[in-house]
């Protein structure tokens, strides 16, 4: 009855609007689930619990991608933990602070990490996390701008990365011509992704914050927990004290840490068909980034516990018992992901898909040089309720392939297929119950909802800026004038807002 009508996008408003009013995210997430399941089944008791249970929650916990996320966590959770044991942690905490004098460079280190490690949003925003904390804490950078840097640097960086699990799942969504062709032309048209990067280094650079998130980082209390964190403190350990090697060298995180690139690089090209003869870039493409990421991180622990121990950081007992406080550490993680997974099972479930495609469809012909900033839009609203920048792209990015033929000397094809890119990562970059934003949560030991209310100004932000530029695309149809254009607008537009910031203030 309600398929396929406005109606349909009702379950993750719901949630959100709970969220972001409540600060509560289980109870939200449960509330829009059950949303779903009542205008599913048509207020049927049983048929309620039977979609939102059977077809929702045990569903998603069957399907063979989310289980491979999962246990890539569990196994990332572990090694965090591992790392800190050893000591690795506290010696790279040590060292930066010697080598690193400011708050600014604290962050711009943090930028250049995530961007460094492109490969999967995931990996990105945990370990950019484990590593940062302690020089991040040091400095008093705080834990909502640290999972702002986190996020900002995962799906942005990874969405213009040609050797990318975000780069293969694009590529797949692509009919009737090259994808990879396709993906790599559209890099300089991603506006969002790279206005995104350019905002995070012109705050860093200009030394201040607007919004909630100037309140953060005024703020001494801005851990998950709500108390004050020191350096040595993390939310992820249960222990007050946890037991740490004191003979913890900065190579117990830097060894664990390359290991688990190269394991995950290697683990991905192989699920891809490299060892049967497919070159590295078609293997790539091909892979399956669960399955290659669990293959990589298992080989990557095994690694680090025998570096470990060969080099007495760590005994083989101290190892085991650290494995399951690393799992208990991606419990609330699991959790989130879990309600969204569900969430966005009911949103299908009840057409959503089916009526943002019809919506894009119906405006193609009419405003074809307004074109890609529509889909931004379209795209924008889609990923935010249904927390999902690749379902995202598996819904627009055939749609926009139809409707230019897979024409690939048209440009406006490629800035529409970019613009797709574009409002999926930014609504996913806003969204509470996106994957990745609840990673880059993890990843900061920040609390949720205060890393989604404290980065959503600044996510809004750089989408109004890709906004305008993408009107300007569709006629000008050339990215070596708009991103130039975009990327002045964006620190002209902030340094209005820092000149507005002091007037408050003064």
């Amino acid at each position: 009855m309600f398929e396929g009508t406005f109606l349909s996008l009702l379950p993750p408003i719901i949630a959100i609007a709970l969220a972001l009013i409540t600060k509560e995210v289980y109870s939200s997430l449960f509330i829009g689930i059950l949303t779903g399941g009542i205008l599913y089944a048509g207020f049927s008791f049983a048929g309620i619990f039977n979609h939102v249970f059977v077809d929702g929650m045990i569903a998603q916990l069957s399907d063979s991608w989310n289980v491979g996320i999962l246990v890539f966590l569990v196994i990332l959770g572990a090694m965090v933990m591992l790392i800190n044991r050893a000591g690795g942690s506290a010696a790279f905490g040590r060292w930066s602070v010697e080598h690193v004098k400011t708050k600014i460079g604290a962050q711009l280190c943090t930028i250049l990490l995530g961007v460094l490690i492109f490969i999967d949003d995931y990996f990105n925003c945990l370990t950019v996390g484990s590593v940062m904390r302690p020089l991040t804490d040091k400095h008093g950078v705080s834990r909502a701008k640290l999972a702002y840097l986190i996020d900002a640097t995962a799906a942005p960086v990874c969405i213009i990365a040609p050797i990318s699990s975000w780069a293969a799942a694009v590529t797949g969504f692509v009919d009737g011509a090259n994808g990879l062709e396709l993906f790599i032309r559209a890099i300089p048209y991603n506006f969002y992704a790279l206005l995104t990067i350019t905002m995070m280094i012109a705050l860093s650079l200009m030394n201040f914050d607007y919004g909630p998130m100037r309140l953060a980082e005024m703020s001494d209390k801005l851990s998950s927990s709500g108390t004050k964190y020191s350096p040595s403190m993390t939310q992820a350990e249960d222990q007050p004290d946890p037991p740490r090697s004191p003979d913890g060298k900065v190579i117990h995180l830097i060894f664990p840490i390359i290991v688990l690139i190269i394991s995950c690089v290697i683990g991905m090209i192989y699920t891809g068909g490299f060892f049967d003869g497919e070159s590295f870039v078609d293997a790539f493409s091909n892979s399956d980034a669960s399955v290659g990421l669990v293959f990589g991180s298992a080989a990557a622990i095994i690694i680090s516990m025998i570096f470990f121990i060969a080099t007495k950081a760590l005994t083989f007992k101290e190892c085991m018992n650290a494995l399951p406080e690393g799992f208990k550490s991606m419990v609330p993680a699991i959790l989130i992901l879990t309600f969204a997974w569900t969430l966005k099972a009911m949103t299908d479930s009840l057409g959503a898909a089916e009526y943002v495609a019809g919506l894009v469809e119906n405006s193609a012909g009419s405003f074809m040089n307004f074109l890609p900033a529509i889909i931004f839009l379209i795209g924008c609203g889609l990923s935010f309720a249904t927390g999902t920048s690749w379902g995202t792209f598996g819904i627009l990015i055939p749609i926009v392939v139809n409707v230019f033929s897979a024409d690939l000397s048209n440009e406006l094809m490629i800035i529409s297929i970019s613009a797709c890119m574009a409002g999926a990562v930014c609504g996913d970059h806003c969204s509470p119950i996106s994957d990745t934003t609840i990673m880059a949560s993890a990843g900061a030991e920040c609390d949720h909802i205060q890393h989604v209310s404290t980065q959503l100004p600044y996510a809004l932000t750089v989408a109004l800026v890709s906004f305008l530029i993408y009107i300007l695309a569709g006629f000008i149809r050339s990215w070596y004038v708009c991103l130039p254009l975009g990327m002045i607008m964006m620190v002209a537009v902030l340094f209005i807002i820092r000149a507005a910031e002091a007037k408050k203030t003064a």
